[in-house]
């Protein structure tokens, strides 16, 4: 039982009551979730989540952006190596992640079952955009610029296949996680060596054709 009141600095709150939010919004609709739900599981006041996040909706918001979004420092902690290695560890993350928060993912790629709501899109939006340049960053090419915009059109692309293919695992137990795996790793380096080279962008650690 988490005990009400204990001292934290304020960052380590606001954290704890998103952790929380995220588990708690992966569970049941947005509907069904109420802020009283999510205080008390994080063992907090209520008013608290009005101080950090203003609304229910402002919290949500936030835990969206939580799950979809790629930290700086999953790419900064990327491997050294050529492109193989690189993009296995890449793909190996990115499936680690969406696997330990499976249902919670799952509603935010879904935009929690609140509809088409435009703050949301933004966020996924944002999100999609963010993989794209950690990507390119992760295979070598984030100082390219006479490509830049086509690139990260194909890449955020890729994070469309990325997401269904998760899906098959996740949700509907298609296909299993070595599956996933090899297929997302296969694509993402025939994208750089095959589909960018059409560009006349190649990245070191490519294959020579």
């Amino acid at each position: 039982m988490q005990m009400r009141g204990r001292r934290l600095e304020p960052d380590v709150r606001r954290e704890q009551i998103l952790a929380v939010a995220v588990r708690l919004f992966g569970e049941r609709p947005y509907a069904e979730v109420s802020t009283t739900d999510i205080a008390d599981a994080a063992g907090v006041a209520r008013g608290l989540i009005n101080h950090y996040f203003g609304t229910k909706r402002g919290l949500f918001i936030e835990a969206v952006r939580v799950l979809v979004t790629i930290p700086a420092v999953a790419v900064e902690q990327l491997p050294e190596g050529d492109l193989a290695t690189r993009v296995d560890a890449s793909v190996a993350w990115f499936l680690d992640v969406v696997s330990r928060h499976s249902r919670s993912w799952l509603a935010a790629v879904d935009g929690g079952g609140v509809g088409r709501d435009a703050d949301i899109e933004r966020v996924l939006q944002e999100a999609d955009d963010i993989a794209a340049d950690s990507i390119l960053v992760a295979v070598g090419l984030d100082g390219e610029r006479e490509h830049r915009d086509e690139l990260r059109a194909m890449v955020r692309a890729y994070c469309g296949l990325a997401k269904a293919t998760a899906r098959e695992w996740l949700e509907h137990k298609t296909l299993n996680r070595a599956q996933v795996h090899i297929l997302l790793s296969t694509m993402l380096i025939t994208l750089v060596e095959r589909v960018f080279r059409t560009l006349g962008v190649t990245t070191q650690g490519s294959a020579a054709s």
